[in-house]
């Protein structure tokens, strides 16, 4: 009797993740314009045209990344509004979520490319996801799920930076005054 064999090959859907991954960390590097789906391959350690087949083109797998990375931030409110529904605690998670320094870089490559005809939907969409969630799980007002939006877009900005998060430059004094004492 033979032994039994171990699974080596990866599933559909496992490839797919892995592939999403793999994207993440091309795209952070070069945004929308300055990767190929040849980077993104290699780097998931499989074909290109492996890449093309499950995906279709770069832009739908730019796109399905986006998509991804913004699921990521809204189901972590979601987590988080579950043991307690307040703006302080989506906070706090989106605090965790600063250190997955690549999945706030995408999002910023794709708002970036937002004028994009192809694009610019899809980032609206999730970004506006994100909105109505924080209004959803918290009973914000639209003054405060505003101002915790723009707050949180400024971490973003200065996480991409390497400002904010746990992984921060030595603070200057202006990012101190920028941040205020609880983010440092």
């Amino acid at each position: 009797m033979s032994p039994p064999r171990t699974r080596s090959r990866l599933t559909a859907e496992e490839r797919h993740d892995q592939l999403l991954h793999a994207a993440l960390t091309a795209f952070t590097t070069g945004g929308y314009a300055g990767t190929t789906t040849d980077q993104v391959a290699r780097i998931a350690g499989v074909s290109q045209p492996y890449v093309i087949r499950l995906f279709g083109s770069k832009q739908e797998l730019f796109l399905a990344t986006v998509k991804h990375a913004g699921a990521r931030v809204e189901a972590h409110f979601r987590e988080a509004a579950a043991r307690e529904a307040t703006l302080e605690s989506l906070g706090e998670a989106y605090d965790d979520l600063l250190a997955e320094r690549e999945l706030i870089t995408v999002l910023l490559h794709g708002f970036a490319a937002g004028a994009d005809p192809a694009i610019g939907p899809v980032v609206r969409e999730c970004f506006g996801r994100i909105y109505l969630a924080v209004r959803e799980l918290t009973g914000a007002g639209e003054d405060d799920a505003r101002e915790f939006l723009a707050m949180g877009m400024l971490l973003t900005v200065l996480g991409a930076m390497g400002i904010a998060g746990p992984h921060a430059v030595p603070p200057e004094p202006w990012m101190t005054e920028l941040l205020g004492p609880k983010k440092r």
